[in-house]
C-alpha cells in the first residue's frame, strides 16, 4: 500500500488544528422545533404508559387481569406522565446540584415504587430507591458539573 510523503507546512497536524477551531462546539440539530416540541410530550407519555402497565403487572403477581388492575395502571401512568413533564420542565431552572437531585429523586422514587408493587419488603424497595437515587445523582451531577459554569450557563 502506498502512503503519501509528508509535506512541508506541518502536514496533517496543521490541518487538524485549523479544522478544530472551525468546528461547532455543539452537535448539529437534525430536527426542527416542531419535532422537539412533539418529542417533549410524546416521550413522557410513552414512558408513562410502559411504566403504568409495568406497575400493574407487578401488582397482579401473574394473576388474571381485572378492571381494577387496568385502572391502577392507567392512574399510575397519568401520575408518572405529569410528574415526568413537571421534572423535565422545572428542574433545568434550578442550580446544578438541585437539578441533579430532583431528577435523581424522581428516578429513585419511580424504581422504588415499581419494586414495592411486587409485594416484597418495603425496606428493600426504599433501599433500592435510595441506591438508584444516589447512582443517578452522581451521573447527573458529573454531567452538569462538567458542562455548566457556577451560574448554570452551558459551557459546551
Amino acid at each position: 500500500m502506498a502512503h503519501a510523503a509528508p509535506a512541508r507546512g506541518g502536514g496533517m497536524m496543521g490541518k487538524v488544528r485549523a479544522n478544530r477551531a472551525d468546528r461547532p462546539t455543539r452537535t448539529p440539530d437534525l430536527f426542527d422545533e416542531r419535532v422537539h416540541t412533539v418529542a417533549r410530550y410524546a416521550i413522557p407519555v410513552v414512558l408513562g404508559l410502559v411504566y403504568g402497565f409495568w406497575a400493574a403487572t407487578n401488582r397482579r403477581h401473574g394473576g388474571e387481569i381485572t378492571g381494577w388492575n387496568i385502572l391502577f395502571g392507567l392512574v399510575t401512568a397519568v401520575v408518572f406522565i405529569v410528574l415526568c413533564i413537571a421534572v423535565a420542565t422545572f428542574a433545568p431552572l434550578l442550580k446544578r446540584e438541585l437539578h441533579s437531585l430532583v431528577k435523581s429523586a424522581f428516578a429513585g422514587a419511580a424504581v422504588g415504587f415499581l419494586y414495592s408493587q411486587t409485594g416484597d419488603s418495603i425496606l428493600r424497595s426504599v433501599a433500592l430507591g435510595v441506591g438508584v437515587t444516589a447512582a443517578v445523582f452522581l451521573v447527573f451531577f458529573y454531567r452538569y458539573y462538567t458542562r455548566e459554569d457556577a451560574e448554570g450557563h452551558r459551557i459546551r
